[in-house]
């Protein structure tokens, strides 16, 4: 057996390469293909299959493109309304990669479609069972119940299904079945994902909050709540995947921008650079999103897909890796970049400040607003002292909770999401932006106080 599995860090997503003989397949490829490709070639086998465990929300897959390039066909749960030629699927369907048994199992509940593949070694009875769950159990989770609403179903009803697939179709295998998800922690299809990018169900059954016994109600009341909110984009990406999106060749180039043109540009002008970077000097109403972070999910969930967008970097490799990085959650409408080397205009500024300035800087001022933009949880469970937890992905919609006239310190976990809030209250009108750099980390090493809230004091 010829297995690699790929993970993508920016996305937390995990892409599988099972082969044996001179077959293969792809499971859950991402959209920029060549690594398939190269694999394939490297084992000297032909890709045989394209399987999609579901219609993924959280990006844009290539499994079109590697069909075309490959002669594979594409694999669909038995439901999944796709727009292009499908080997379609259901409960029981075995798929034969040379001497490599894929048996399908139909598991409902993440999506209406989603299905777990069982890849089993005809040649090898001692090696463990392969178990490909796309959404369906994650290690350390299960995936969220509440992403198909627009079809008709409740997260109610998804997370009953979602209960039924766990118990009926996958705890009943061996626990030395090795787990094999299609995300990892900070995916945004569950709320409590391991860093781990793969387990065995032995594992999983004793330690995955989700799998411990428990009734259906339970289960359901359990999995349906405190799920963050669906970023926009989650939809898109979704209908794209099934429409077949384009070719990443065959999108359109970006063109380099002057510093008035940019300055004048009629859409987004996003930033990549690090928080030092941009907030020492950038192009004024740019938004922060380094690539340093999660970069693609967190455009996808402040930028609506079709917005024309221009690029602000440091090289050509940046606007490049920004460029594809966005063309995987669906963003295809980058019109140009700057080089901000080559940046003329009058340039914005936004102080970077370490935590034990930051604090002194506050007692000096008084009248001032703290503000946490990690989510809630993150922020009970040890925050700085007087901060006010208004998480990042909502934040634009809590602005009137804020003075623009007084000054506002922003922090987060590192530094990282506290840039881009800053760079969005600065767009706003907000007259004294601070970035606390280091974060809520680097507030903790400097000594400063930190809270935990009541509900996670023990």
């Amino acid at each position: 057996m010829n297995f690699k599995q790929f993970y993508l860090g920016c996305l937390s997503h995990a892409s599988y390469y099972i082969g044996s003989g001179v077959e293969a397949a792809v499971i859950d490829p991402q959209r920029d293909v060549q690594q398939y490709l190269d694999e394939a070639a490297s084992n000297i086998q032909t890709i045989k299959y394209v399987i999609e465990t579901h219609s993924h929300a959280d990006f844009v897959s290539g499994h079109i493109e590697l069909a075309a390039k490959t002669g594979a066909q594409i694999v669909y749960g038995e439901s999944a309304e796709t727009e292009f030629p499908t080997l379609k699927v259901k409960d029981g369907d075995v798929l034969t990669v040379g001497s490599i048994s894929l048996k399908i199992l139909e598991t409902p509940g993440h999506t209406p479609e989603s299905i777990t593949i069982v890849a089993e070694d005809n040649e090898n009875a001692t090696e463990p069972l392969k178990m490909f769950t796309g959404d369906t159990l994650f290690i350390g989770d299960v995936g969220r119940p509440d992403l198909i609403g627009s079809k008709g179903f409740t997260a109610e009803d998804m997370a009953g299904m979602l209960f039924d697939s766990l118990h009926t179709k996958i705890l009943p295998l061996p626990d030395e079945t090795e787990v094999f998800p299609a995300h990892g922690a900070g995916s945004l299809c569950g709320k409590s994902l391991s860093k781990e990018t793969w387990s065995t169900l032995g594992n999983q059954r004793q330690f995955n909050y989700a799998l411990q016994p428990m009734s259906r109600d339970e289960f359901i009341k359990l999995v349906a709540s405190g799920q963050t909110e669906v970023p926009a984009y989650f939809p898109k990406s979704a209908a794209q995947n099934l429409r077949g999106p384009a070719a990443f060749d065959d999108l359109a180039k970006p063109k380099k921008l002057s510093s008035e043109e940019i300055v004048n540009f009629d859409g987004v002008v996003i930033d990549v650079r690090t928080a030092a970077e941009f907030g020492a000097s950038h192009i004024p109403n740019a938004i922060n999103i380094g690539l340093s972070g999660q970069f693609a999910s967190w455009a996808g969930t402040f930028i609506p897909v079709e917005t024309p967008l221009a690029i602000a970097a440091m090289s050509i490799e940046q606007v490049d890796e920004a460029v594809m990085r966005l063309a995987r959650v669906g963003i295809e409408s980058v019109k140009g970049f700057m080089l901000m080397s080559g940046f003329s205009g009058n340039a914005g500024i936004i102080e970077q400040l370490p935590a034990e300035q930051s604090d002194q800087r506050m007692n000096a001022e008084k009248d001032v607003q703290f503000i946490d933009v990690r989510q809630p949880g993150e922020h009970a469970a040890g925050h700085a002292a007087g901060t006010i937890n208004l998480p990042l992905n909502t934040l634009t919609r809590e602005l009137d909770k804020l003075d623009p006239d007084v000054p506002a310190y922003v922090i987060c976990q590192g530094g990282y999401r506290s840039s881009l809030a800053t760079s969005i209250l600065e767009n706003a009108g907000f007259k004294y932006v601070y970035n606390v750099a280091g974060g809520t980390s680097g507030w903790s090493e400097a000594g400063l106080e930190i809270e935990v809230s009541n509900a996670y004091a023990l």
